[in-house]
C-alpha cells in the first residue's frame, strides 16, 4: 500500500499550510461567464486571471498551477477540470483525484490539501466522492515493484478538508470503503502482475491460505489431483495433463458474523499461464498469458478484504488452478473429456481450456446450493474483438442478477455490457461423437463460450458469466489510474454487488 497518509477533516481552505491546494474547476466556454472560487477573493483575483491567461476552460484533464505570492498559507494552488457539471460522474472525480496527485508529485510535494467536490445530495454525495478520490488516488499510485526498484511517491500527506462537519463526517466513510476497494484491487494486481514461474497454481493455493490465514470468518477447502480424480473433474485434470505442475480446485468459504441473507458463488478462471496447449499460439500471443488466471485473481482481491466489508451474504469463492502446457501428455485435438456432470466433451482446440476447467468448477459450485453464480474468466479474444479492451461482457440466464451486476460496475467505474445468450447459436456446439465440443463456429466466439458453459448450469440457478479478456490486463494505458500491466478488473465490482444483498 502506498505509504501516503490519507485523511478528511474540518477546516478552512485558505488558512491552511500546504505545498499544494487542490481545486475543481467545470468546463466552460466563455471566461467572462467563470464562475469565481471563494479562494480567489484572498488571492486579489490572481487565482482567475492566471486561468484567464493560460485559456483555462476546465475540460476534463486539464490543469493549472499558480502560485499563490504568499497570499495564503499554502504554497500553490492546482485546479483541475471537472468538464461539464451536467456530464460529472464519479470516474470523472476518480481521474480528477489521480490526476491531482500524479502532478503535485512532479514538483517533490509532500503535503496536499483538496477540496471534496461534492454536487449533490444523490449519487455525488460526500460518502461517494470520498471514495472516489480514494480509488483514484490509491489506484492511480499503484506500482508492481517484485523486480524493479520503484521510484518512491514523495508525497506523505494528502489531506481532504470541508468546513461541514457533517460533509467531514460521510468522507470518512467514504475514504474508509475506497481503501478496501483498492487494497483488494491492488492484491489483485499483483497477482495477476506475477510472471507465470513465480504464479504457479500451488502459489494461487497459498494466496488463498494466505487470506484466509487468521481470519475466523474464512475457510479454505483445497483438491488436489486425487480429489479432482474421485469426483470425476475430467475437464481440470484434462487441462492439467500437460503441465508439469499439479491441479487444483480451491473453495474459499466467508461467513457473516449474523444470519446471511443469501448465499453467492464467486467462480474463477485460473489457468496460471495458457500457451495454448498443443493448438499452440503465436508467440506474440502468449507474452501477457500470465493473465490467464485473471478470474481467480478477482475473487482473491474480493476475498482479501471481504472480512472488513462485512457483506451480509454467505460467499464462496471457487476456482480450479492449472496450467494449459503443451508435452508428450497433454490433451490432443479430438480427444473427449468427461466433466463433473457427466456431459462428454470432445476438444477440438486445446486453446479453448478456460471452460473445460470451468465446467467442472461451475458444477462443484453448484453443489454448494448458492441463491446464484457469478464466473470471472479471460475466457475469449472475441470479446475482445466485440467490446474492446475496457469492456468486459456479460452473458446471464438472469435479468435480475444482471442488473445487479451492472449498477455496482457503473458505481465504481468498470464498464460492462451486456451480451447475449443465443439459444440458435447452440447448434453450433453440436459434436458428432460426444454430447457436444468445445469450440462453436467461426463467428460469434464470446457468445459460444457463454453458451458452453450455460450447458453446466441448472437453468432454475441464477447466473452470470463476466468474460473479462479486455479489461483484465492493459496492454496500453487506459486511464491515470490504470496504467499498462494487470488492472484487477471487476474486484471492486464484486465487492459493491456483495454490498448491495
Amino acid at each position: 500500500m502506498d505509504p501516503m497518509e490519507l485523511s478528511v477533516r474540518k477546516g478552512n481552505l485558505e488558512q491552511e499550510s500546504c505545498d499544494v491546494l487542490v481545486l475543481y474547476a467545470f468546463h466552460i466556454k466563455k471566461e467572462s461567464k467563470r464562475a469565481a472560487f471563494p479562494t480567489d477573493t484572498t488571492l486579489d483575483g490572481l487565482l482567475m486571471k492566471v486561468m484567464d491567461e493560460e485559456r483555462f476552460h476546465g475540460d476534463c484533464g486539464q490543469t493549472i498551477f499558480v502560485r499563490t505570492e504568499g497570499l495564503i498559507p499554502a504554497k500553490r494552488v492546482l485546479v483541475v477540470g471537472l468538464g461539464k457539471k451536467e456530464e460529472l460522474t464519479l470516474e470523472t472525480i476518480r481521474e480528477a483525484a489521480a490526476a491531482a496527485l500524479q502532478i503535485a508529485r512532479s514538483i517533490k510535494t509532500k503535503k496536499i490539501v483538496s477540496i471534496i467536490p461534492i454536487e449533490n445530495e444523490e449519487l455525488l454525495n460526500a460518502k461517494n466522492v470520498a471514495q472516489a478520490m480514494t480509488e483514484g488516488l490509491r489506484l492511480g499510485a499503484y506500482t508492481f515493484g517484485r523486480y524493479k526498484k520503484q521510484k518512491k511517491n514523495g508525497v506523505t500527506s494528502f489531506v481532504m478538508m470541508s468546513a461541514d462537519a457533517k460533509v467531514v463526517g460521510l468522507a470518512k466513510k467514504g475514504i474508509v470503503q475506497g481503501e478496501l476497494y483498492s487494497k483488494g484491487t491492488m492484491f489483485a494486481r499483483d497477482l495477476g502482475n506475477t510472471p507465470a514461474h513465480h504464479m504457479r497454481p500451488i502459489d494461487l493455493v497459498d494466496a488463498a491460505k494466505y487470506i484466509a490465514k487468521g481470519k475466523s470468518s474464512i475457510t479454505v477447502r483445497v483438491f488436489g489431483k486425487d480429489r479432482l480424480e474421485k469426483m470425476g473433474a475430467g475437464g481440470i485434470l484434462g487441462v492439467a495433463q500437460g503441465s508439469e505442475h499439479a491441479p487444483y480446485m480451491v473453495h474459499m468459504i466467508y461467513k457473516p458474523s449474523g444470519r446471511a441473507k443469501k448465499r453467492v458463488a464467486l467462480i474463477g478462471k485460473a489457468v496460471t499461464f495458457d500457451s495454448g496447449g498443443l493448438s499452440l499460439k503465436p508467440a506474440d500471443y502468449m507474452m501477457t498469458m500470465k493473465i490467464d488466471m485473471a478470474g481467480a485473481a478477482s475473487v482473491l482481491g474480493a476475498f482479501s478484504v471481504i472480512e472488513e466489508i462485512a457483506p451480509n451474504v454467505e460467499v464462496h469463492g471457487i476456482f480450479a488452478a492449472v496450467e494449459n502446457m503443451p508435452s508428450g501428455k497433454a490433451i490432443r485435438p479430438g480427444d473427449v473429456l468427461v466433466a463433473m456432470s457427466k456431459k462428454t466433451v470432445e476438444v477440438l482446440n486445446t486453446d479453448a481450456e478456460g471452460r473445460l476447467t470451468l465446467m467442472d468448477t461451475l458444477c462443484y459450485a453448484q453443489k454448494q446450493k448458492p441463491d446464484c453464480m457469478v464466473d470471472l474468466a479471460t475466457l475469449t479474444g472475441a470479446c475482445v474483438v466485440a467490446l474492446g479492451e475496457e469492456i468486459t461482457g456479460i452473458m446471464s440466464n438472469n435479468e435480475v442478477l444482471t442488473q445487479k451486476i451492472l449498477e455496482a460496475s457503473a458505481l465504481v467505474g468498470e464498464k460492462m455490457w451486456e451480451l447475449p445468450l443465443e439459444k440458435s447459436y447452440k447448434k453450433l456446439l453440436k459434436s458428432h461423437i460426444a454430447d457436444m465440443q468445445n469450440i462453436g463456429g467461426r463467428y460469434g466466439g464470446a457468445l459460444t463460450a457463454g453458451l458452453f458453459l450455460q450447458e453446466f448450469v441448472d437453468p432454475k440457478m441464477p447466473w452470470a458469466h463476466l468474460d473479462i479478456a479486455g479489461p483484465a490486463f492493459a496492454e496500453r494505458d487506459i486511464n491515470i489510474y490504470t496504467k499498462k500491466g494487470a488492472t484487477g478488473h471487476a474486484v471492486r465490482t464484486l465487492l459493491e454487488f456483495l454490498r448491495s444483498f
